[in-house]
């Protein structure tokens, strides 16, 4: 005889919290479809990346670790979940705040003074690093030269190694994002579609970059975007809402507007997509990972040596790093020079040359050259 499954109870009409069976039920969750109130959604919440911290070994007494801080809806939740749990798990870490101003006006300074606001609410220091500061550009400039259509490939490159930076002025140990279980599960379709392999091996390690001068680290990985933050339904609404989430319940102060020069970046169709098959399967977004962790790279695979970059010392696979070429493209009145398959510089000795010689350029070596101090 099978056993009765045991269902939430209904008081008055509404249906209890499938957990404690007492208080009504305020959302349903995206991944279990359970229906729960909103307290024990903040234990679950919090108890399931304390536990994924646990198993992964993320942390480790006495670390310094910096906590990528854009003023969004991830990195501000990630701030306060990693706050509580830090105070309540006695992690012993020290939290900083690390942000990258981008100079995109309209955007960018808008969501730093909420990171400022954060670093005042949670009691963390605030670190603050400029494209203008390191490169010399700031992303304003750099669209106004190559458009609309290639400037996230810039923005994601500097970005990265901006924030390596940063974490590098800070003495930090270790790097906090906040990509959450949507973003990895894009991030696989994405190498996928590019046939990206090198990027594909390694996009769904929940720790990157050991190899590199500064780990990062994914607290998020198996949350879900719904439940981190998405505009909620009407509250005359008399179903049990979905959409009522972590951010929402506890009134966080976050930015949500979208960097205005992204509407068509490519990875918006790939979010897309996995949102089409979360609706038809919510479970459809841990799957995509599961399968991008099982991926294995032949042995008869040739992939590329890691290096150090000759103009600036930052890790890189070719002579050049790809901020390096895209700088000098920059600088150079050639904004596409790193763009697409063309390897620019790294490709052309005579290019190489004719860089070294050029003249009437901004000098690569007043902002983005020397040693990295890691």
């Amino acid at each position: 005889m099978e056993e009765a499954v045991t269902k939430p109870t209904k008081k008055g009409g509404a249906r209890l919290c499938c957990i404690c069976n007492q208080s009504r039920a305020a959302l349903k969750r995206p991944k279990t479809l359970e229906q729960i109130c909103k307290e024990c959604f903040y234990e679950v919440f919090e108890e399931e990346i304390h536990q994924v911290i646990v198993d992964n070994q993320l942390f480790k007494p006495g670390e310094r670790i910096a906590i990528g801080a854009s003023g969004g809806k991830d990195s501000t939740v990630l701030a306060c979940v990693l706050s509580e749990l830090n105070r309540r798990h006695n992690y012993g870490l020290d939290l900083f705040l690390l942000s990258v101003d981008e100079g995109i006006t309209g955007y960018r300074d808008d969501s730093l003074e909420t990171v400022k606001r954060n670093e005042v609410q949670y009691g963390l220091p605030l670190k603050i690093v400029s494209y203008k500061d390191l490169y010399g550009w700031t992303m304003d400039e750099i669209v106004k030269m190559i458009g609309l259509k290639n400037n996230c490939t810039f923005c994601g490159v500097f970005r990265r190694q901006a924030l390596d930076r940063g974490a590098s002025l800070l003495k930090v140990d270790k790097v906090a994002t906040g990509h959450n279980a949507d973003d990895i599960a894009e991030t696989v379709l994405l190498n996928i579609l590019r046939g990206d392999i090198a990027r594909l091996s390694r996009c769904t390690s929940i720790v990157t970059g050991e190899d590199g001068p500064i780990p990062r680290c994914k607290p998020f990985k198996y949350t879900y975007e719904k439940e981190i933050v998405i505009y909620p339904c009407s509250l005359k609404c008399s179903v049990v809402i979905e959409k009522f989430t972590y951010a929402y319940f506890k009134r966080l102060d976050y930015f949500s507007t979208e960097c205005i020069y992204s509407p068509n970046a490519y990875r918006g169709f790939a979010r897309e997509f996995i949102k089409d098959l979360e609706r038809i399967r919510p479970r459809a977004i841990l799957d995509i990972i599961k399968s991008g962790e099982n991926f294995r790279i032949s042995t008869s695979t040739k992939m590329p040596e890691q290096g150090t970059c000759q103009r600036c010392g930052y890790i890189s696979s070719q002579k050049w790093c790809k901020a390096c070429v895209l700088l000098e493209g920059l600088n150079r009145g050639l904004p596409k020079l790193g763009i697409g398959r063309s390897r620019g510089l790294n490709n052309d000795n005579k290019k190489e040359k004719d860089v070294t010689q050029s003249n009437g350029a901004k000098s690569i070596e007043s902002k983005q050259c020397g040693t990295l101090d890691f």
